[in-house]
């Protein structure tokens, strides 16, 4: 079985990829996300959420900074800040739960700023 690193490792690589299919493989079918308004039940309404962000980051001059990483057994913790066309994104944080071998939480929150 895959190890929270893995599944992290596989899932940054895959979204630096673009590739949608591959993000999502990573989420259980139940998965929940917590976004700063929402939150979203089931990999179905988490889809297009990276549908969205790897539309965004596949613009030219976009850029991606990794902060700091954290894991502890099924648990990961993620800073970064990142640019694109669109938006500045600052003070970004992800957290996820990983059990066996799937994500099956995350939350997410950021400042970003629309250009």
């Amino acid at each position: 079985m895959a190890s929270t690193k893995d599944v992290i490792d596989h899932h940054l690589t895959a979204f630096g990829a673009g590739d949608l299919d591959g993000v999502m493989a990573d989420y259980a079918s139940d998965a929940v996300m917590f976004l700063p308004d929402t939150t979203l039940k089931g990999s179905a309404a988490i889809r297009p959420v990276f549908q969205a962000l790897i539309a965004e980051f596949a613009k030219p001059g976009a850029t991606f900074e990794l902060l700091h990483q954290s894991f502890d057994g099924e648990y990961y913790y993620q800073r970064w800040r990142a640019e694109t066309a669109d938006n500045s994104y600052d003070a970004a944080t992800d957290s996820f739960v990983v059990r066996a071998g799937q994500i099956v939480a995350q939350s997410f929150n950021a400042v970003i700023t629309p250009k």
